[in-house]
């Protein structure tokens, strides 16, 4: 069985931003320090556990992104994975999720993994896009937000929960091979071993070049990025206690607080 994970380096979410000086994304240079996603996490875990599991297993890591993007491939090495591949850019900006699901498509078309895992969504941009649009492009089943799943004995198989509005579930069974997107609280992503982490240092990963594919995806651009303006506004309320009251019950039943 082979299964493919897709991780993402993604900047520190505890960590102040800058934004670069064209004013289209965060400044990288120096200024910020990156994570793998959190949600692509739990699809390393998931995938190791397939593997303790099932035995005869062999779990690829891929990540779309510039030179330091490599860092958490190893990470991935490091938590039990076999084999780091690296699509390599030199955008070191936003990149379209058109752009990173078709060149990951593109690289697993010919290798038959048995599934494709990533994260639900990516903790910087949050689209929700890339495993769906793998999907698409490979023409395989999909479920999203996935957060359970278990794969038959046969191998052929793979019954997955998904989380639906209201607090409900969906619950399927696709044929594979298959795209999973996996959502957090499906297991408990491990720490990297020491030993493994020495041996993901070490170990070579396979770097592709993008620019051998021809893009055919229209993606969408970032116009600009800014900081949040603070817009909301207090009002102080004056006159007697009884005076103020009333002015607080009136305004509490505009803004529909109260009947």
């Amino acid at each position: 069985m082979k299964i493919l994970v897709c991780v993402k380096q993604v900047p520190e979410t505890d960590v102040a931003i800058q934004i670069n000086e064209k004013g289209i994304w965060i400044q990288t240079d120096g200024f910020t320090e990156f994570k793998m996603n959190r949600l692509d996490e739990f699809a390393v875990e998931e995938a190791i556990r397939l593997k303790e599991s099932f035995g005869d297993t062999s779990i690829d890591i891929l990540s779309v992104g510039p030179e330091r993007s490599a860092d958490v491939i190893k990470r991935a090495i490091g938590m039990g994975a076999d084999h780091g591949v690296h699509i390599r850019t030199d955008i070191d900006e936003y990149l379209s999720p058109s752009f990173i699901a078709a060149w990951i498509a593109q690289y697993a078309r010919s290798k038959y993994y048995t599934l494709i895992l990533t994260g639900a969504m990516s903790e910087d941009h949050m689209n929700g896009q890339v495993g769906p649009r793998i999907a698409a492009h490979l023409n395989l089943a999909c479920a999203t937000g996935v957060i359970r799943q278990q794969l038959s004995s046969d191998r052929q198989t793979l019954y997955v929960e998904r989380e639906i509005e209201g607090g409900n579930r969906d619950m399927l069974e696709l044929k594979i091979p298959a795209v999973v997107t996996i959502q957090s609280g499906l297991n408990t992503p491990r720490y990297p071993s020491l030993s493994n982490l020495l041996r993901a240092n070490k170990q070579a990963l396979e770097i592709i070049d993008p620019g051998k594919w021809t893009r055919q995806e229209v993606g969408e651009t970032i116009l600009q990025v800014k900081y949040p303006v603070k817009s909301r506004a207090g009002e102080v309320l004056t006159g007697s206690p009884q005076a103020k009251a009333k002015k607080l019950l009136v305004i509490l039943r505009e803004k529909a607080f109260i009947e």
